[in-house]
């Protein structure tokens, strides 16, 4: 059994405001190529209209790399939804760290 690819585990979160309000796994993302990127900006768009947003739990790199090719990185905003606070931090969204992305 070979090793998992990077998105395996990817769940878009549909939310609306601090509300977590539905979560499935993302489609294609064992084979991660632009068209999972497509299919979520198309997602986001059709979101917003609602007065949602999605976020995508357990990107991965490979993920966060292709929407950052494809210039969509304000607009598929990569975030950890949920989840369990570790010791000493408080729980909710929490920012991925990108590798390309300055300190501040």
């Amino acid at each position: 059994m070979g090793r998992p690819e990077q998105g395996d585990n990817a769940v878009v979160v549909l939310v609306l405001g601090d509300a977590e309000v539905a979560s499935w796994p993302l489609p294609g993302c064992g084979a991660l190529d632009l068209g999972v990127v497509d299919d979520l900006a198309r997602l986001q768009l059709a979101a917003r209209r609602l007065g949602c947003s999605i976020r995508v739990r357990h990107a991965g790199s490979a993920l966060a790399g292709l929407i950052d090719l494809a210039g969509l990185g304000e607009v598929l905003d990569l975030r950890q939804v949920g989840g369990q606070a570790e010791g000493g931090e408080e729980g909710g969204v929490e920012e991925v760290v990108m590798p390309h992305d300055p300190i501040s």
